[in-house]
């Protein structure tokens, strides 16, 4: 495995957190407008990725490809926006590390499905008994960051 993309992998993960904190700030500036501020997110991003898919070139034919396309291609718009929307409008409800695990937990769970099955046609790469291990370890650290305090008061009374 390239350690450069598991790098870039785990900036990602950074930016995830980073990009909620910051929507939800833009949003309490918008008058909690969270609907606004995910908008101005997602034109802010539109420009960025309009500006590099110009320079890489290519933009016609790929545009041209599109029409031959099945709809449920295009979801991921659907579904990004949907998760821009829910990080801005959970972020400041029930905080952003609890917002972070859970989108961990969910992310996770969906992509070891998505893995072992083959789902929306990506290769199929079974899930070994070490890995879903490892996933559980995540998931018990999941309900330990939301339940942790709890728990530890119950056992102390």
């Amino acid at each position: 495995m390239n350690a450069a993309l598991f790098l870039l992998a785990f900036c990602v993960g950074i930016f995830i957190s980073v990009q909620a904190a910051v929507n939800s700030q833009l949003a309490g500036a918008l008058h909690a407008n969270s609907v606004v501020a995910a908008l101005i997110s997602f034109t802010v991003g539109t420009v960025v990725l309009g500006i590099a898919a110009f320079a890489r070139g290519g933009v016609g034919e790929a545009v041209g490809a599109l029409a031959g396309q099945p709809l449920w291609k295009l979801s991921g718009g659907l579904l990004g926006a949907a998760f821009v929307f829910g990080t801005v409008f959970l972020a400041p409800r029930i905080g952003l590390l609890n917002l972070v695990v859970l989108v961990i937990a969910g992310q996770l769970i969906m992509s070891m499905a998505i893995d072992n099955f083959g789902l929306v046609q990506m290769a199929t790469r079974k899930v070994s008994p070490v890995r879903m291990a490892g996933a559980l370890v995540v998931v018990a650290g999941v309900a330990l960051t939301l339940f942790g305090d709890r728990i530890v008061a119950t056992l102390r009374n």
